[in-house]
């Protein structure tokens, strides 16, 4: 079952997936105009999730954020419940004060964020799902506004059992915590135009030493590992989901110099960009 909200702003959209068969997500195929965020709950045992080509363990009872850009599948979706939201519907980083850090469930951290739901946490969701449900299927002219009311809550949930689970308390009261946040947040929009640190540090008026120290107070890499690391990753999106060349990828991600990416990309993974866009072509046609 999937619900399905679209609001009378211009292509806001709120959908919740339920005992969904069919549900997973294909950024760069299908689902290329539908720019979502995805918070997925698994009240299933504990099964498989494919993000972007790399297998991950998603624990029973848990709560998966996965941002606009991220392909996904499941082994078993029917045990999926997923909320989808737009930018239009709810912008995470326009708002992000009245939730408390919410762009740190998407942008804040540099790996997968998979959240697992002691029984306090798992009923308040369940409960939510059932409100949510009857939310979708009461049309009437404040619907959007109660919508909006359940997504914050949900997200402000989440976003506490995310900081509760990652975070002691002497680690956030400075604020050092969300300029680490911030420099995630304008990676992800500048990162194809900008690979170096200097110019991150100037948009946060920090010097590039001050942002390395505090990526290491949190355990972080370096922010210049964050950049790259970034840029692999859209790269490997590109050779799995599209039929761009290492050229065309290089050209994509900013680099002028393809041999310049090349060399950079087998740096970063041990193997040459044309070597990996090929070993996924041959992959494709076996499977």
């Amino acid at each position: 079952m999937v619900y399905h909200f679209s609001g009378a702003q211009m292509g806001a959209s709120l959908s919740l997936s339920i005992e969904n068969k069919q549900f997973d997500r294909h950024f760069f195929g299908k689902d290329s105009t539908d720019n979502h965020f995805t918070i997925a709950y698994n009240r299933g045992k504990a099964q498989k999730v494919i993000i972007d080509e790399i297998t991950h363990v998603f624990p029973s009872n848990s709560i998966l954020p996965l941002v606009v850009n991220q392909s996904f599948r499941f082994e078993k979706p029917e045990q999926i419940v997923a909320w989808q939201f737009n930018r239009e519907f709810y912008c995470i980083i326009d708002h992000d004060q009245e939730v408390s850090c919410v762009g740190f469930l998407f942008y804040g951290w540099n790996q997968t964020l998979f959240l697992p739901l002691d029984a306090v946490h798992q009923q308040k969701i369940e409960l939510l799902v059932q409100i949510f449900i009857d939310e979708f299927e009461t049309i009437d002219n404040i619907q959007s506004e109660m919508l909006l009311m359940l997504l914050k809550r949900l997200i402000i949930i989440v976003t506490r059992l995310a900081r509760q689970q990652q975070f002691n308390d002497n680690m956030l009261p400075d604020g050092r915590f969300d300029i680490v946040r911030e420099y995630n947040i304008l990676v992800e929009h500048h990162y194809k135009t900008q690979h170096q640190v200097a110019f991150y540090a100037a948009k946060l008026n920090k010097s590039p030493k001050t942002l390395s120290n505090y990526f290491a107070l949190y355990g972080a890499k370096t922010p210049q590992q964050l950049i790259h690391e970034r840029l692999i990753m859209e790269a490997k999106r590109l050779f799995y989901y599209t039929d761009k060349s290492a050229k065309e990828v290089a050209y994509e991600l900013g680099f002028e110099d393809a041999a310049y990416f090349s060399s950079f990309f087998k740096k970063q993974t041990g193997v040459s960009a044309t070597d990996f866009k090929n070993r996924k072509q041959i992959a494709a046609v076996g499977k």
